[in-house]
């Protein structure tokens, strides 16, 4: 039989609790223990004024900013919307039932002023890293580095030539950002070369084809990693050429050393970081074993000797060719004493003439050339150091352990939902990377961090 309809009754009085409706396994409740937003009213407190109407709350908003990246809520508008119907997110976010939510141009406001200005997307990230060091979860030894390449809020069919900014009327936040940076080594100042085409939206990012596919314009997301359980304990925004990568790396190590006294004993990276001055920094400067594959251009493939069928000897200075002959830097003495090095930082060692000239073995050593000539790195001893390490087994070992980096950058796109970015100019790619790792590495706590009984 079926039964009668239930009309709905509206009931005097309602017991009801957030803290009840939220899954004991929820992602937010697992991350929640993490977060200690305790001194970020400190961090703010020279940006508010002392006067004027009551502002929203900073840690309402930085906890809806880390439900929208931990739940890959890429729009602030759409994020709102979410927080105000879903109670995990009221919850995580300390709101009741009755509290509105801010509206979403809050967010601007404050990127754009008092968060950017403060660096508080920087200090809060440093604060999860202290809290991962603390539970044990860094080792500090074993440091992975890799660069992933991140679509920029800019069409790729949309592109000028270098335009004229001459007016400040004309020139967006974007723009000021991109001449702001010009001569900063991770982004105008990592390259001579001009590039061929630069986005009016977006002028920083790089127009670039690096992944094989269609060309677009992109920035870089740059990740040091430890790799024992793959905290990231760095992270910064480049542009997506090889030489800001490598340049930036040298600044998280850096920072990283000077705030949490990390030291590491080996780096792990692809063969886009074995360049000459690199491996040198890595080994002579700062004592680090370089886990490297070294970008060696001297292998011959015409059928002539290779620099490596060249014998060098360290306590002369100078190559033995495979007719027995010398080749050296200087073949008489000068006054002035030179140092034989150019601005490369590669010294040339050249055979004899006369020498060649009767050698039997001149067809296959420099059938084009009247001499042989050899190109030595000053920092040749970390190449070869590097060139070793690649030989051991602990070599194949750390090669497994740097996909931990790459699963990371997976993560980021799949999960995060970062394949695209959403700000513009370097600081909004910056802040996005810095929020982006902050929620993995909460994650990271989360997963590893046994709940208390």
């Amino acid at each position: 039989m079926m039964g009668p309809r239930k009309e709905p009754q509206a009931a005097l009085f309602y017991e009801f609790s957030l803290d009840r409706h939220v899954p004991a396994d929820h992602v937010l409740r697992r991350i929640d223990r993490f977060v200690d937003l305790s001194d970020i009213r400190s961090v703010l407190a020279p940006y508010y004024s002392s006067t004027g109407r009551p502002s929203i709350d900073p840690e309402l908003m930085i906890r809806m900013l880390l439900v929208g990246y931990c739940m890959g809520i890429r729009s602030e508008r759409r994020l709102c919307e979410e927080v105000h119907l879903n109670l995990a997110y009221r919850w995580f976010c300390r709101m009741d039932l009755n509290d509105a939510v801010p509206d979403h141009s809050t967010f601007s406001k404050n990127r754009h002023g008092r968060f950017r200005e403060s660096d508080l997307f920087r200090h809060l990230f440093n604060t999860v890293l202290t809290r991962c060091i603390a539970e044990g979860l860094v080792g500090g030894e074993d440091f992975g580095v890799d660069a992933s390449l991140i679509k920029a809020d800019a069409s790729r069919y949309t592109k000028v030539e270098m335009a004229d900014w001459s007016v400040p009327e004309q020139v967006s936040r974007a723009t000021q950002e991109y001449l702001d940076t010009l001569d900063d080594a991770a982004f105008g100042g990592s390259t001579p070369v001009q590039p061929k085409a630069i986005s009016p939206a977006d002028p920083a990012a790089r127009y670039t084809g690096a992944n094989g596919d269609r060309p677009f314009f992109a920035y870089s997301t740059n990740y040091l990693v430890d790799l024992d359980n793959a905290v990231i304990v760095d992270v910064d925004a480049t542009a997506p050429i090889r030489q800001a990568e490598v340049e930036i790396t040298k600044d998280m190590i850096l920072r990283t050393r000077d705030r949490f006294g990390l030291y590491p004993e080996k780096l792990v990276a692809d063969t886009a970081y074995g360049s000459a001055p690199m491996l040198g920094w890595l080994v002579e400067e700062e004592g680090i074993e370089p886990y490297i594959p070294v970008i060696d251009k001297s292998e011959r493939k015409d059928g002539t000797f290779s620099r490596d069928d060249f014998a060098y000897d360290h306590e002369n200075d100078s190559y033995t060719c495979p007719g027995g002959k010398q080749l050296v830097q200087f073949r008489r003495p000068y006054k002035t004493p030179r140092s034989g090095v150019d601005k490369e930082g590669l010294m040339r060692y050249r055979a004899s003439k006369k020498d060649c000239d009767v050698c039997s073995l001149k067809q296959r050593c420099c059938p084009k050339e009247p001499a042989r000539k050899i190109l030595r790195s000053i920092h040749e001893g970390a190449r070869n150091m590097a060139r070793d390490i690649t030989k051991t087994d602990a070599y194949v070992t750390a090669s497994y352990a740097r996909k931990k980096v790459e699963m990371l950058f997976a993560h980021l796109k799949r999960i995060i939902g970062l394949d695209r970015l959403r700000l513009r100019g370097p600081n909004g790619a910056r802040d996005e990377f810095i929020l982006a790792a902050t929620v993995q590495n909460l994650r990271k706590l989360a997963k590893l961090v046994p709940n208390p009984a």
